[in-house]
Formats: structure tokens, sequence, C-alpha cells
């Protein structure tokens, strides 16, 4: 995209010499899945790197999925030129698939201490403990990678140890964003590197592959210290009970909260195995000292209403979660009632609205005050603003911005914003499409096949064609399961057995639905018997199409359906 026009560069000409490529395999295009991958040399011979390696959360269009991660088919087919995974902090959508995806790719994984903690227990529940060679990397330190000179510059984000990598390579400088936010007043390590960012601005930035995730949103971030102060405010005027839901990766609101909730007396539990999971790794790592003392959630019930305070997970809504389950009266442990609070300090994720809705709905049953952060400061995004975007522009001074981390409409908005800064170009890429960043022309060069995986269960699946298409078929329209057992002269030998899931029992006009079933079954075989012909593979055909055609005609829906044969 270049000022004054919505089209994209020329393609750059072919030729033998040596190319610096980005290749985004995962959020671009998306928030959450993040898999992005740097390529330097000539087409034949490229050596590459992987910038995280994320999972997103699947929801109610994939039924029985967990986790989504990215089709990784592209770089497993050059896994020979793959040097390393380097993570850039230790959120879900950045690291959680190393340990699904890994055996498919074995590069070394560098990772801050804090972040290989955490991956340490992921790679402990897939048996790969001990077996991924995970390396340290010193929280401001670099690392060489072949062409590839990397430095970790510390950003400011809502979970300990983040970093931008600043990648060197003889065709140019790049920034790799990660994700983050100017805050000048964090509650938990790193402080922005601001001089490093401006050193690194006056070696000359190339480009800037930046998160987009606010780019919508003017102004700038607000800073942790004060949505802790408002989270201060609302605490020490609540009576009862009080329980906060947020992330269990934002630190640095857990941290936030437990200090409010000290600084009023109350005490602390952690409701959540997550909650626990982090926690303990900040303290292992030696990050935080003064995170208060916490108590078991066995203690929430018999701790004075007025001195307790919940830190729970399921902000987003999550059926499984501990908000969740406390809302539905269903917590083994934690009971809510008339005259206690809960705070949800969070954002909710576009398409976690009506789950969110569900949760915050049973509490107001069960006469529980609710606070959100259209109420009260009591959230602050990870992710920068425009007026943060702008800042970041002034210090590197990029030749070109192309946006990541963000649907397409927060990549477009990202774009256009970059060139009303002053950003000579900027380059939209969504996933699979590969990025020529150097030398002159910037643009796409090339488009590999993308897309994603499904973990379902233990087992992980194409997701285009996969069980969940069928089972997401099956929860619109129901199925139906028919056996005929046909005697030596290809008639029934006995009644046909039906097995319905998801019908209704009667049909538009009051007729139960096993008898049309039945009139459908009967009228295929008189017209069968009549012809004298045909296998068992077009009978079963004839039936199903006659059994579901009946079937949509009563009830306005096409079931699957399948037809057995079997002969005595």
């Amino acid at each position: 995209m270049s000022r004054g026009s919505a089209k994209r560069p020329r393609k750059p000409k072919p030729g033998g010499g040596h190319q610096l490529v980005y290749l985004p395999l995962g959020g671009a295009g998306e928030i959450g899945m993040n898999l992005y991958l740097y390529g330097y040399g000539r087409e034949q011979d490229r050596k590459w790197i992987m910038v995280d390696c994320g999972v997103t959360f699947a929801d109610f269009r994939d039924p029985g999925i967990d986790i989504i991660l990215p089709d990784i088919t592209f770089i497993e087919q050059r896994r020979a030129s793959l040097l390393a995974i380097v993570l850039t902090h230790a959120h879900e959508d950045h690291y959680g698939a190393v340990a699904h995806l890994w055996p498919r790719l074995r590069a070394p994984v560098y990772a801050t201490p804090f972040c290989a903690q955490l991956l340490q227990g992921k790679l402990e529940e897939t048996g790969l403990a001990g077996e991924v060679p995970v390396k340290h990397v010193t929280p401001g330190g670099s690392l060489s990678l072949g062409p590839f000179d990397i430095s970790l510059i510390a950003m400011t984000h809502s979970i300990p140890e983040t970093y931008a990598l600043a990648i060197r390579t003889a065709l140019g400088n790049v920034l790799h964003s990660g994700d983050w936010r100017i805050d000048r007043r964090p509650v938990i390590p790193p402080d922005l590197d601001e001089p490093a960012l401006r050193a690194f601005g006056k070696e000359g930035c190339r480009a800037l592959i930046c998160d987009s995730t606010n780019a919508m949103r003017e102004g700038t971030s607000p800073c942790e210290s004060d949505v802790e102060e408002g989270l201060y405010e609302v605490i020490r005027h609540a009576t009862g009970r009080v329980a906060v839901t947020t992330f269990a990766s934002n630190f640095g609101r857990l941290l936030s909260v437990a200090r409010a909730a000290r600084r009023t007396e109350r005490h602390v539990c952690l409701v959540g195995r997550s909650m626990h999971r982090v926690v303990a790794a900040a303290r292992e790592t030696g990050l935080i000292a003064d995170f208060p003392e916490v108590l078991p959630e066995q203690d929430f019930a018999h701790i004075p209403r007025d001195k307790v305070l919940g830190l729970c997970t399921g902000s987003q809504g999550e059926p499984r979660a501990a908000l969740s389950r406390i809302a539905s009266s269903s917590h083994g442990n934690i009971v809510l009632e008339d005259g206690d609070l809960v705070i949800f300090s969070s954002r909710t994720i576009p398409g976690n609205e009506k789950d969110v809705a569900e949760v915050q709905n049973n509490l107001a049953a069960l006469g529980v005050s609710i606070v959100t952060a259209s109420d009260r400061l009591v959230h602050a995004t990870g992710h920068p603003q425009r007026g943060d975007l702008q800042q970041l522009y002034r210090w590197l001074k990029p030749q070109i911005v192309v946006p990541m981390h963000g649907e397409m409409r927060h990549l477009l908005a990202h774009a256009r914003f970059a060139l009303d800064c002053g950003v000579g170009q900027a380059v939209m890429a969504r996933n699979g499409e590969m990025i020529q960043l150097a030398p002159d022309p910037a643009g796409p060069v090339d488009e590999v096949a993308s897309g994603r995986l499904h973990m379902d269960g233990r087992l992980l699946l194409p997701a285009g064609d996969g069980p969940a298409r069928q089972r997401r078929r099956l929860s619109f329209s129901g199925a139906l399961a028919i056996t005929l057992v046909l005697d030596e002269d290809r008639g029934l030998s006995e009644h046909p057995q039906i097995a319905q899931f998801g019908l209704p029992p009667v049909g538009a006009g009051g007729d139960p639905m096993g008898t049309m079933i039945l009139d459908a079954i009967d009228d295929v075989l008189e017209k069968v018997a009549r012809r004298r012909g045909g296998d068992d593979a077009e009978l079963a055909e004839s039936v199903r199409r006659a059994v579901v055609r009946a079937v949509a005609q009563a009830w306005g829906k096409r079931p699957q359906c399948q037809v057995n044969i079997v002969h005595l």
C-alpha cells in the first residue's frame, strides 16, 4: 500500500540474488495463533527462523475442539533449513503450540527463563520434557543464527519478559515488535527499553513488523499502575466477598489485584489451576519477590466475607473455568451470594460475548454485583493504541511497516495510519503471503499453503474436512442410522432398525417422524422388488436419498443419514 494508493507494490523482478522475506503462517488476519517466519538467501537454499508458535481457542463453530494450531506444512517440508524457534513471550497465543508441533520441526527453541519455565510444563504434559532443546536467552541479550543476528529489546506488556526482536541481516534490519504497549509505570519487569529502540532506529530500520490489535483506537494505553489504583478503589468499598477474573497469563494484572487486596486487608485465594501455574513460574524464576502469600481455594468460605478475595479464571465465559462454575453454583469450594462483588478485569474477546453474558446473568441471579471495564478503570489493554504506534515510528523511523497480530480490519487500519504518520510504505500481508522486505522493491512475491490444525482429543488433524466439520453438521440437522436385514430374495427379513439422533418426534403435519421414515423405506423397496436388479450400494443410496427427502419435507432440514445392508 503506497501513499495515495490502495494498490500493492509491483512484484519484485525474479533474480538469483539473496532476499530477506517475511511469511506469516498464523496471526495475520486474526488475533491469536501467532507464527511468523523470516527467511534469508536465495529461494533454493534459504535459511529460516520462526518467531513464536502459538494457538488460538476454538468456539461453537468447532464442536469438540479445544485448541487450534497453525498449519506448518510449508516449514515442515523445509525443516532442515529451520535454524530455530524464537519465542517473544509466554502467552498461549505465542508459545502454546510448541509442545504439539515441535516433533514435526525438531529445531532448537529460544526463550527467556520465565517463558521457558511455563513451556516446561507444557512439554511435560505432552511427554516431551527433556527432549526439546530449550535454550535460555538472557533478557536483553542477543543470539546469532546463521545470517540472522538478533537482539532482544525489552517491551512492556501484561506478562514478564516480553521482548521485541531486533533482527539484523546483510540486506537490512527488521524489528519484530511482539506484543507491546508503552507503559511508563509498569508493575512487572522489564521496563520499556526506549534507548535500545532509538539506537536501532539510528542504525537504520528497514521494516517494522508490528502489533495491530488496537490500531483502530485513538490515544495511548493506560498504565498498569493506574489499573491497580482503580481496582483498589472498587475493592475498598466492597462489603462482601470479592472475586476478580482475568486471564491467568496476565501476570501484571494478577499482581495489581493482589496488591490492591493487600491494601484493603483481604486474603487472596487463587481459583483455577492456571492461576497457580503462572504465579509459581514467576516465583521460581525470581521475577517477583513481593507477590503476597496466597491461600488455597478451600479457605475461601472460612474467611470473613469482607476479608477475602478470589482471583478466578473464566474472564471469557469458558464453561469449565472457575467463574462459570461459581456462577452456576457448581463449584465445590467457592460460593457467592447476595451482596458479593465480581470484577471483570478483562476485555471480552470478539466471539465470546454470549458466553460472558451468560456468566454475568447467572451471577446477577445470585444477587452478585458486577463491575466491568465499562464501569471503572479495572482493565487496561496490553497492546498499542495509535498514540503508542506513532511514538514507536518516531523512535525507529522505519522505511516499511508490515502490520501483524490483528484481524484484517486492524491490519488495514494500521497500514493506513502508518502512511498518515509519514512512513514511506505499508505492506499488507495475510497468512500464507510471502513478503520480500529487501532488497527493493518490497512487496508480495509468493503465496504458500496455510491453514489450521485441530487438536481433537489427543489427535492433531486438518481443520478443513476433519471430524469437527462432521460434528458441526450433526449439530445443525441431526443424524439417522438405518439397518436393513435382507433375505435370499433381497426382501426384508425383519423390521428395519432405525436410530434417530437430534430429530423431532413428529413432522410439521403432526405425523410421527419414524412412520414417515418407514414409509419412505417401503416405497424404495417396492420399486426395487419390481425392478429385480441393482446391488447393495445402489439400494443403500436409494434408501438414503428417499429418507432424507421425506424428513426434509416434514421438518425443513436434511439430516445426515447412514444406511447399512445386512444379509442373513
